[in-house]
């Protein structure tokens, strides 16, 4: 039923080509530790988003701030890669990104630092962990994702603690993006596998939009009324 690791990973080295591509980008045109070279690039800050320039919620996932930050999390997505990629599908692996990241960063800009730069593919990856959770829960009969699952959640709870302590992190966008993620496993499923009970699926795509636009319009009203 499932192919477990496979080393045909395509969305995996893809999506660490792109970021290695757009780092480079980033230290040429400045360095990725220069705040306007950032903000040019697309990162985030609340007030900013606020005044109309919403693709600062998507175009975050896609820059670092230093080589260790890129390395740790290139390092990150190859990992949960190579598990997960081979059990979703390239398109859904990459649909499982794309929305981990935008719904952390919507959780970002709901309940974080107004003036807080933020950047990192970190709330995607975290989307990709709660993935197997989403997983684990779908197709419980399986031990192979069962037992993943359960790693996985130890893995999320681990980093959020460190989270907790560490300064710099944002870890409203690693809690949005594993919700993000656990959401959206439900809507897309695996291919050639048994989807999830309709109404499940549908439950799972009225909760995604309803979290979104409550964390879009937690944001617009936290940051709208500031003056900034």
């Amino acid at each position: 039923m499932f192919s477990y690791r496979n080393q045909s990973l395509p969305a995996t080295y893809g999506l660490i080509i792109l970021l290695v591509a757009v780092f480079v980008m980033e230290t040429l045109i400045g360095g990725s530790t220069n705040p306007q070279v950032l903000l040019t690039m697309g990162a985030k800050t609340n007030n900013l988003v606020t005044s109309g320039q919403w693709w600062r919620l998507i175009t975050p996932m896609f820059l670092h701030i230093g080589f260790m930050h890129l390395f740790m999390n290139c390092f990150s997505l190859y990992i949960v890669g190579q598990y997960l990629e081979p059990i979703l599908g390239k398109i859904r692996f990459i649909i499982v990104f794309l929305i981990s990241g935008v719904v952390g960063n919507l959780a970002s800009y709901a309940f974080g630092s107004s003036y807080a730069l933020s950047a990192g593919a970190s709330t995607s990856i975290f989307g990709l962990f709660a993935s197997f959770i989403a997983l684990g829960i779908m197709y419980s009969s399986n031990n192979y994702i069962r037992e993943m699952g359960k790693s996985f959640l130890g893995l999320i709870i681990l980093n959020l603690a460190f989270d907790l302590f560490a300064a710099g992190i944002d870890i409203w966008g690693h809690i949005g993006g594993a919700i993000g993620g656990f959401l959206i496993t439900f809507v897309v499923g695996i291919t050639g596998a048994r989807k999830t009970n309709i109404y499940v699926r549908i439950l799972a795509v009225v909760a995604l939009v309803a979290v979104s636009y409550y964390m879009y319009s937690k944001g617009m009203g936290a940051y709208g009324n500031t003056g900034i």
